[in-house]
């Protein structure tokens, strides 16, 4: 899922970077609200690309992950999934 930081007056911007980017199969939200939007909020988010690796139930395993790093962690996650 790739949650959106744009604000109000980004919106098309984002819509044309989907497309041109050719990653509309996947998930993509925003509240249009930016660094003060409630998901930001939330998680903590002050800086992007941020990334948060989800297990089956939903709770945040990793983040900030990058690299060998981050495949190392999705294939642990991935052999224990079973």
């Amino acid at each position: 899922m790739n949650v959106s930081l744009d604000s109000k007056n980004g919106k098309a911007a984002w819509i044309k970077a989907i497309e041109e980017d050719k990653v509309g199969r996947w998930n993509h939200v925003a509240d249009l609200n930016g660094f003060n939007g409630e998901v930001a909020k939330l998680y903590g988010i002050q800086a992007i690309p941020q990334n948060f690796l989800l297990d089956p139930a939903g709770k945040i395993v990793a983040k900030n992950l990058r690299g060998e790093e981050l495949l190392r962690i999705l294939e642990k996650q991935l052999l224990t999934a079973d």
